[in-house]
């Protein structure tokens, strides 16, 4: 009987562990790559306008300032009605 509260407390224990184990341990992962993502995300993100500022500037003084905004502007502008083209695809109807 001496050794009831100890068994007592080690049942709370393991019980307590495999619920965290299941439930905060899991959300920890989920989270922690969550955040690597938009880190990730972001750092794409940087380098992409990083890219679009670096080419701008190359293309504006090859051919002028005016060439290098019609230039990327109509590429934006191709882009976009790509997009706008493609935003519904079109559903075969059935007879």
């Amino acid at each position: 009987m001496d050794d009831f509260p100890s068994r007592i407390a080690d049942a709370l224990e393991s019980i307590a562990l495999r619920i965290r184990s299941l439930t905060v341990d899991r959300v920890s992962r989920w989270l922690k790559w969550a955040a690597l993502g938009l880190v990730i995300a972001t750092l794409a993100g940087l380098g992409v306008l990083f890219l679009l500022i670096g080419l701008f500037r190359i293309v504006g003084e090859i051919t002028g300032v005016r060439v290098a905004y019609a230039a990327l502007g109509g590429l934006f502008v191709v882009a976009g009605a790509f997009l706008w083209w493609n935003r519904n695809p079109r559903s075969e109807e059935v007879e």
